[in-house]
């Protein structure tokens, strides 16, 4: 693998079999718990949400304290538990940090909570 290139990371089957097909181990359920407390907190859904309607997908937490009504140490809290929990990616421009949504985070979580899925 070269400097520049990022390894490809190849999503493992388990991850998203509905929660109705079978039975989870510890572990997973652990890590989904995790997952749904991040997302279980208004300011959080909030925040995701206009993370991901914002222009190029993308947001600037200068643009997130307004909207929510928080102050930028909070709303940088918010977002780290966010990240933590694997939906958000931060990346630094000068003195500020944007984000954006991880791609496939919420449809996993989607998937796996999809009680209609065929056995």
């Amino acid at each position: 693998m070269s400097p520049t290139s990022l390894p490809v990371i190849q999503p493992d089957a388990a991850c998203c079999t509905p929660l109705t097909r079978e039975a989870i181990d510890a572990d997973r359920a652990t890590d989904l718990a995790h997952k749904l407390k991040a997302l279980a907190d208004p300011t959080r859904l909030r925040l995701v949400s206009i993370v991901a309607a914002s222009e190029g997908g993308e947001a600037c937490v200068c643009d997130l304290i307004e909207p929510v009504g928080l102050s930028q140490p909070t709303v940088s809290h918010h977002l780290k538990i966010l990240m933590q929990a694997g939906f958000l990616t931060r990346s630094k421009r000068g003195t500020w940090a944007y984000y954006r949504l991880v791609p496939g985070a919420l449809a996993q979580l989607s998937q796996l909570l999809d009680v209609t899925a065929s056995r």
